[in-house]
């Protein structure tokens, strides 16, 4: 819901849009005008992030930002030659809805079937483990010990976890949580007894967490890869095209490596 949003976060988008334009005009535009219409139909690429996840934005203590999703916009919006607005989000839910009502122009998340019946997506660029966060008191060593009576686990609300897990968990119960805050939150207190994402998140939450640990293990795989709306299939063949030269340069591996990024899958 792209309503529930901060304002003050859209300013800081702006502002920080401002600062990228300078840098996207230094480039010569690498793709064609019509599809540069089509992937910023406004004049400016409006990339949607969340915080917390290297996959999409962290802001580092220095008060710089990282994240899969953030670099790429600011690569494709240099490609582009357009100003970037970027746009923060509490959650991942609330980006893939921002897509599916034409409020942002791009993004970077999970393609499943599920979110591909309301944006298109590149081939996916990445591969992530998922898996669970405990507090260091915890007894659990393993995913599979997750599973039993009386065990809470939370969920990023609206999150491809939250519609996975009752599949698989037959014991346990889901707690949805409206962000990573939170959830952290509910980890010190004892409220949770494991948050459950990739192992991206996880890892990042962990170093706010003191104590806590990624779980032994997985249950299942997060396929990431650029998100766009709806409607705009004829750009298609230049983003996958911009994808693959991220990739081909060793940009992509530059700034999974900038963003922390951990718990990519290996096989």
């Amino acid at each position: 819901m792209a309503a529930a949003t901060p304002r003050r976060r859209l300013l800081a988008g702006l502002a920080l849009g401002a600062t990228l334009w300078l840098a996207g005009c230094a480039s010569t535009p690498a793709i064609d005008p019509q599809a540069r219409a089509v992937l910023a139909p406004t004049g400016t690429l409006r990339v949607a992030v969340y915080q917390g996840s290297p996959t999409s934005f962290v802001r580092k203590p220095m008060g710089e930002g990282v994240g899969v999703a953030y670099e790429l916009g600011q690569a494709l919006g240099r490609e582009l030659g357009v100003p970037v607005q970027v746009i923060e989000f509490d959650r991942v839910a609330q980006v893939v809805d921002a897509l599916r009502t034409n409020q942002a122009d791009f993004s970077f998340t999970n393609a499943t079937a599920a979110r591909a019946r309301d944006v298109d997506f590149s081939d996916p660029l990445v591969r992530l483990e998922l898996g669970y966060l405990v507090a260091g008191d915890s007894t659990w060593r393993n995913v599979s010990e997750v599973d039993r009576p009386g065990a809470k686990i939370g969920v990023s609300q609206g999150s491809t976890s939250q519609s996975t897990l009752p599949g698989l968990l037959k014991s346990a119960t889901l707690v949805p949580v409206p962000s990573l805050g939170v959830a952290q939150q509910l980890l010190k207190d004892h409220v949770l007894d494991a948050f459950a994402t990739n192992k991206g998140i996880l890892f990042e939450m962990s170093d706010q967490v003191p104590g806590s640990r990624v779980l032994e293990g997985r249950w299942g795989l997060e396929n990431l890869a650029i998100a766009i709306p709806k409607g705009r299939e004829a750009a298609l063949p230049a983003l996958r095209a911009f994808a693959q030269r991220m990739r081909a340069s060793g940009q992509l591996q530059r700034i999974v490596e900038r963003a922390g990024l951990r718990g990519t899958a290996r096989d």
